[in-house]
């Protein structure tokens, strides 16, 4: 498997991750009265899982371009 294959693999991951964040972030929105003391916790889980992912993509992005 190539590094350029590894990466696209890694981002894929990465979007499932930061796609299970965001909805986990959103159902606890919606039921916000009742957790509202884990928004912190589950805001800095999804930002750093989208942080991460954004990261990944301008990766790959830039194996693509050096290809």
């Amino acid at each position: 498997m190539s590094k350029l294959d590894e990466m696209g693999k890694k981002v894929r991951k990465l979007q499932l991750r930061a796609a299970i964040a965001k909805m986990k972030l959103r159902d606890l929105a919606e039921n916000l009265s009742g957790k509202w003391t884990e928004l912190e916790e589950v805001a800095e889980e999804t930002s750093a899982a989208f942080a991460e992912l954004d990261g990944a993509k301008r990766a790959l992005a830039a194996m693509k371009k050096l290809r």
